[in-house]
């Protein structure tokens, strides 16, 4: 917790991710979906070095696109890193923020579904996403 927010978050999805394998893709690094023109190769593992540059851009971009709720920015960001930024726009956390209701562990844990089932794992990374991103 002495790690300033952004360096809590890449920690914990560099945890809850892991390094991705060539066998994942289109998935490199630490999750990252590649994009069509993006440089990177079916079967060629990333680097440590090459998967975090990527991961800390990617969720910079997250990060950015919910700039406008200055605190929650980063545990928003960290959720699209996961979910895709359609799902968390969609989502009853974002329309709780924008209403100015900030109970939103209900909502936030609740997004923890692998293949339309629930997943402990991923419930136990939301869980550690909220206890360490939310700022009161």
């Amino acid at each position: 917790m002495e790690l300033p927010p952004f360096e809590r978050a890449v920690l914990i999805i560099k945890k809850f991710e892991t390094m991705h394998h060539p066998k994942y893709w289109p998935y490199v690094g630490y999750g990252h979906q590649v994009q069509p023109g993006e440089p990177y190769r079916r079967g060629v593992q990333l680097t440590e070095a090459q998967a975090d540059a990527l991961l800390r851009k990617d969720l910079r971009k997250f990060c950015a696109l919910y700039s406008q709720y200055g605190k929650d920015s980063i545990l928003l960001g960290c959720l699209a890193y996961n979910c895709g930024p359609g799902v968390v726009n969609k989502s009853s956390i974002l329309k709780k923020l924008k209403a100015g209701d900030r109970n939103i562990f209900k909502p936030y844990t609740t997004h923890c579904r692998y293949k339309g089932k629930w997943h402990k794992g991923i419930y136990t990374r939301r869980l550690t996403e909220f206890t360490a991103l939310f700022i009161r």
